[in-house]
């Protein structure tokens, strides 16, 4: 018996595997993952961006735990000898009616507790030179690194303290008993008194099995990205932003310097007919059907229609990539640029057409599930962990949501 099963090996379910290791060090503990290997899905796939936290709702838990995170994910790599670089980041407005968003956003970061300056389009081009803009923000705390390298070693120090951490192995029942949890999979049972539920892309369908109704739907929404050519990384020497769209969840096509010294262009965001659909060919009939049969879906379509055919145009159109990216930097090219990996965002989307935009975990007595846990989740890891390591201390037997 064991005392917490986790299901979901990404950076949030790792990291709770070893906050509940710290935090509970004689407690047996299982983590569950169906991949052959760790952070294969959203985590694998992002941009590994150390976000600062500016952008989000001051007192929301992703304020809160992205601005925290960013310090502890920095102390983390430091201690394990991780690569990763506080290299800053620029915000841009590129066009006059960007302006006021680009101030609400540097009041927000003073909000947040952040580091932020303003700064003129003359001082941007100190930073980066090739960018051409009206004003900007810069964010000194903003890094980069491999989250699929945080992840080993999440994995590594979780071994070290006596999880059981389990590759190949796909949850396929939930039922409950008397004490807990009897879990069928595709490499064994196993039974738990409580379960973590870190399923990312299928949360709500693992939460389904424990009879939990999720207050909301995964919707995946697929972000692809084209890379600069060698000989053209030189334009971008940080990362750059532009001011984003305030009414929408995503950052628009931005260029990071990753950590290993390419430079990624993008991403933009069109809805994928997979939950795991990486190609724009990818397909699954169920995945596809809850989507166009969920009312909340047509809601938000209703809502952001113009965006939404602005993304899919784009998702097919490289010219029209390329025009996005040249209100950063004039001087890109459509061959300057190749297309490279794409990711997934799994992200929750409520039956009145709103977005979740905060992180969502909600406990239902021996389960915690966490609905939603998209960018800045990477970033915030260790903060998620340790509160989730300190949510299931609660008397089990109550519900208790975990939102804001």
């Amino acid at each position: 018996m064991y005392d917490f099963a986790i299901v979901g090996g990404g950076i949030v379910g790792l990291s709770t595997a070893m906050a509940l290791g710290n935090r509970y060090p004689d407690a047996k503990i299982l983590l569950l993952e169906k991949e052959s290997q760790w952070a294969h899905h959203q985590t694998g796939n992002n941009s590994g961006v150390i976000h600062s936290g500016i952008y989000y709702k001051p007192g929301s838990f992703k304020a809160k735990f992205c601005h925290a995170g960013s310090r502890s994910m920095v102390q983390f790599c430091q201690e394990h000898a991780i690569d990763h670089d506080v290299c800053g980041k620029v915000i841009v407005a590129t066009e006059p009616e960007e302006l006021p968003l680009l101030e609400n956003l540097y009041q927000r970061g003073l909000q947040n507790g952040l580091k932020v300056e303003r700064i003129t389009a003359e001082q941007v081009q100190e930073i980066e030179p090739h960018v051409r803009s009206l004003a900007g923000i810069r964010v000194v705390s903003t890094g980069i690194v491999s989250y699929k390298q945080v992840c080993q070693k999440y994995a590594e120090l979780a071994a070290s303290q006596g999880a059981d951490l389990r590759l190949n192995t796909q949850v396929e029942t939930l039922v409950k008993t008397s004490d807990g949890y009897d879990i069928a999979t595709t490499n064994g049972a196993f039974n738990t008194r409580f379960v973590i539920n870190c399923a990312g892309l299928h949360c709500d369908r693992v939460a389904q099995l424990t009879r939990a109704k999720p207050p909301a739907k995964i919707v995946p929404f697929r972000g692809e990205y084209y890379e600069l050519t060698p000989e053209k990384r030189y334009l971008v020497k940080h990362l750059i932003y532009p001011v984003p769209n305030p009414n929408f969840p995503f950052l628009g096509v931005h260029f990071t310097r990753m950590i290993d010294g390419t430079v990624h262009a993008g991403p933009n965001a069109v809805l994928s007919f997979k939950r795991e659909g990486y190609k724009k060919t990818d397909f699954n009939l169920r995945d596809f059907a809850e989507v166009m049969t969920y009312s909340g879906f047509w809601k938000l379509m209703a809502k952001h229609a113009d965006q939404g055919i602005q993304e899919m145009l784009r998702s097919f159109s490289k010219a029209l990539f390329v025009q996005s990216l040249q209100r950063l930097i004039p001087e890109v090219q459509a061959e300057d640029l190749v297309p490279t990996h794409a990711g997934v965002r799994a992200q929750a989307l409520m039956p009145d057409g709103k977005l979740v935009d905060d992180f969502l975990m909600v406990q239902e007595g021996d389960a915690l599930h966490v609905y939603n846990a998209p960018s800045p989740a990477a970033t915030a890891s260790i903060e998620i962990g340790q509160a989730i390591a300190g949510q299931v201390a609660i008397v089990p037997s109550s519900s208790v949501s975990f939102s804001a």
